[in-house]
């Protein structure tokens, strides 16, 4: 896919790999197929560790991934950051610490966790140039387009829900065309106040969705 953004429409793609499953040997196969396209650029992740596929131990954090890759040569390398800290992290300044680790193994850029907290993204900036990381954060926006997808994002990355958000979605819960609106609004909103504050980037998460993406391109185009 990274390969047809690029060559196909002439995008520059952030390709995401994973290392918590995979050995040298394989993230060294995949870093080959990836040069061999001409992708330069990458998200380098844990990955998520799942009770059915117990981990490999080649890597067992980014940072590892990062310094790997980094010896390689070749390839600008990002990472991911939270705003309101890793869930598996027992405070914010252990996250913060961490995040520091990836920086020192050679992430030049940094993409943000989705958040719906502007105050929370604030707050994380300001930790991060305590800790002397001065590489550019990429605000993570995700709109919201559904009840379920609300849910979901809550359990799996722990994003805490303003009053403002929930009670926008309680009130079109039973709408979905509404709730879909609403949403999308409510990211409008964020990163209209996430640019005018400096942010570096947004990063959006569009779940695949061009309807979404193109709303919110439009709508916020005049401002970049």
């Amino acid at each position: 896919i990274a390969s047809i953004i690029k060559n196909t429409y002439h995008i520059e793609p952030l390709a995401h790999l994973t290392c918590v499953s995979s050995t040298r040997e394989e993230v060294l196969q995949n870093l080959r197929h990836l040069r061999e396209r001409g992708i330069e650029n990458i998200l380098a992740l844990r990955g998520d560790v799942s009770p059915d596929h117990p981990p490999k131990t080649d890597f067992r954090h980014a940072n590892e991934l990062i310094a790997f890759i980094r010896e390689q040569g070749g390839f600008h390398l990002s990472a991911a950051c939270y705003p309101e800290g890793h869930t598996e992290c027992d405070s914010l300044v252990e996250d913060v610490l961490n995040l520091k680790k990836k920086v020192d193994a050679g992430a030049e850029h940094l993409v943000s966790q989705l958040f719906f907290d502007n105050a929370a993204f604030y707050a994380f900036q300001e930790r991060a140039r305590i800790a002397g990381i001065t590489q550019p954060i990429e605000a993570g926006i995700m709109p919201v387009v559904n009840k379920k997808q609300i849910e979901r994002m809550v359990s799996t990355c722990g994003a805490s829900l303003p009053a403002k958000f929930s009670k926008t979605m309680s009130r079109y819960e039973s709408r979905p065309e509404a709730l879909r609106d609403a949403g999308i609004a409510y990211a409008i909103d964020q990163i209209v106040d996430l640019i005018s504050n400096g942010v570096q980037g947004i990063h959006l998460y569009t779940m695949n969705n061009p309807y979404v993406a193109r709303r919110i391109s439009e709508s916020v185009a005049s401002l970049l």
